[in-house]
């Protein structure tokens, strides 16, 4: 069992930058491959990006590659989500979810095992 908190969401005009955190109770935390989702008000939930365990390996949605960077200090059990050059249509709750495989990079939400309570972002034009 693993928990998962996020933090570092809020207000931001068009062309900021935020940087999401995502925090591991477990020590663990190399084992698993850890994804961040979104989700706006009357959309379904939306991958964003996804690292393996390690960190070498990351996967982003086509919405957000060049601006987003996805990265992660295993040492402090934590997975950051950068983003920049943020749009309006950034706009959302932003989820944490890990898989217990850390091979594993997967786009579909129901192949994660644990979820944070998410941390909202807004972005005004």
């Amino acid at each position: 069992q693993v928990q998962l908190v996020e933090s570092g969401g809020g207000l931001v005009q068009a062309g900021g930058s935020l940087r999401l955190s995502c925090a591991a109770s477990r020590r663990t935390f190399s084992s698993y491959a850890v994804a961040w989702f979104r989700q706006a008000p009357g959309k379904g939930r939306q991958f964003v990006a996804a690292t393996n365990g390690s960190g070498i390996r990351t996967y982003y949605a086509d919405s957000v590659k060049g601006r987003f960077t996805i990265s992660r200090d295993n040492a402090k059990n934590t997975v950051y989500l950068q983003m920049n050059s943020l749009k309006p249509e950034d706009t959302a709750v932003y989820h944490c979810a890990a898989d217990q495989d850390p091979g594993v990079l997967t786009v579909l939400w129901n192949e994660y095992d644990y979820w944070g309570q998410g941390t909202q972002v807004t972005v005004s034009s």
